[in-house]
């Protein structure tokens, strides 16, 4: 079946020509037939002269209008659905020896709006563009196909389908979902609620910072500020910390952090409290208590470009309130996930803040997601995660 042809404007559409898989609607010549097109709708797009570019889909009513697949022979189908997921768990499996991971990292892994992580036999799928919304009912056929896990379930419920004019929604699409799942990383057993937590109910893309924090713990103190369920709290009790506090405003992920460290054999040496973060990290800083290693993992400070400044502050106020809390000859890691604020910007205010706590501090370690989170060459945005460790005098 003929797909639809989207037109470039004259002169526009230099980065998706070297490759980037998304035209923004002001790129976009928006003739009466593009605007009455149905949200996610596939298409191929081609330059001002007619030339194909490529194959993807298209909404007329959302800011990103077209997210390209491939080539322009594309075709967008059960079984090229099939192949990509496929070619997503061969890397996976070359990376990874167990099967928890993020199979599918979206536009890193040439499938726009599309995210599912695996919990071994369990899946959790995230759908957040009206066009893979589209494909919803293929996309579980060709996973049912690559993994054939035992339960599925739809996390449907990011903000960013409001964008795309999607409704928001959890289900269940196959099997029955366990109300807690295992989740095994770093040769450490936590637990992850997949239908209430947030996103699928567990943060892959810290794992190997993790380990690289659990690695300095031995025989000293730690606090993780927005522990959330204790993926760098447990490891660095199982990895020989001798105290570790953790802090979250979730009490039902305070609970499930402290139903791993006792899982781990590690719950006398962790305490774990439900509280307003930065709020506690100003009490504490009163009460001169410092620990050797200091987490700071928050949630996104900067959801959107209009965030950017007050979420720029918000990073140096943080990093100057866990600066204060750092013991001298301590270790700080400082963590963004706001795509919104590059790498700069953010080492620049974190810089200021452990300035501004009269700290000294030597950066020694820049790190990102892991490897189950490929980056588009052609797209910063899914480079999102960005951590900072420091060595502070």
């Amino acid at each position: 079946m003929k797909r639809p042809t989207i037109i470039l404007r004259a002169k526009e559409g230099r980065r998706v020509k070297n490759g980037a898989p998304w035209v923004f609607s002001n790129e976009i010549a928006m003739d009466p037939q593009a605007k009455a097109l149905e949200p996610g709708s596939p298409v191929t797009l081609a330059e001002a002269d007619g030339t194909p570019l490529g194959a993807g889909y298209f909404n007329p009513k959302s800011l990103i209008a077209v997210r390209l697949f491939g080539p322009p022979d594309t075709t967008i189908d059960g079984a090229f659905l099939e192949r990509q997921l496929k070619r997503a768990l061969s890397l996976r499996e070359q990376l990874l020896d167990q099967p928890f991971y993020r199979l599918v990292h979206a536009e890193g892994d040439l499938l726009p709006g599309l995210v599912i992580d695996r919990f071994k036999d369990v899946a959790v799928v995230q759908i957040t563009t009206a066009g893979m919304e589209r494909l919803s009912d293929a996309v579980l056929v060709a996973l049912d196909r690559t993994i054939a896990p035992a339960c599925v379930i739809l996390r449907n419920d990011s903000p960013s389908r409001a964008l795309e004019g999607l409704d928001s929604h959890v289900r269940v699409a196959k099997g029955e979902a366990p109300s807690r799942i295992v989740v095994e990383e770093n040769g450490v057993r936590y637990f992850a609620d997949p239908q209430s937590g947030q996103k699928s109910g567990w943060y892959y893309d810290q794992r190997l910072n993790r380990r690289f924090i659990a690695s300095l713990a031995k025989g000293k103190s730690v606090l993780d500020a927005y522990c959330y369920s204790g993926g760098f709290s447990v490891l660095a009790a199982a990895q020989g910390a001798r105290e570790v506090v953790g802090l979250d405003s979730s009490q039902g992920a305070i609970d499930l952090a402290m139903e791993a460290a006792h899982a781990n054999g590690v719950g006398s040496l962790c305490a774990f409290k439900k509280t307003d973060v930065i709020g506690t990290l100003e009490r504490l800083a009163l009460e001169k208590k410092q620990f050797d290693i200091v987490v700071a993992d928050p949630p996104p400070f900067a959801p959107s470009r209009k965030d950017i400044e007050a979420g720029a502050r918000a990073y140096r106020k943080l990093a100057r309130l866990a600066a204060v809390v750092t013991a001298p000859a301590g270790f700080l890691m400082l963590a963004s996930c706001s795509h919104n604020i590059s790498a700069e910007r953010f080492a620049l205010e974190c810089a200021a803040g452990i300035a501004r706590a009269g700290r000294s501090a030597r950066l020694i370690r820049e790190a990102g997601a892991g490897p189950d989170h490929p980056i588009h060459p052609m797209l910063p945005e899914t480079a999102y995660l960005k951590t900072l460790t420091y060595a502070v005098d």
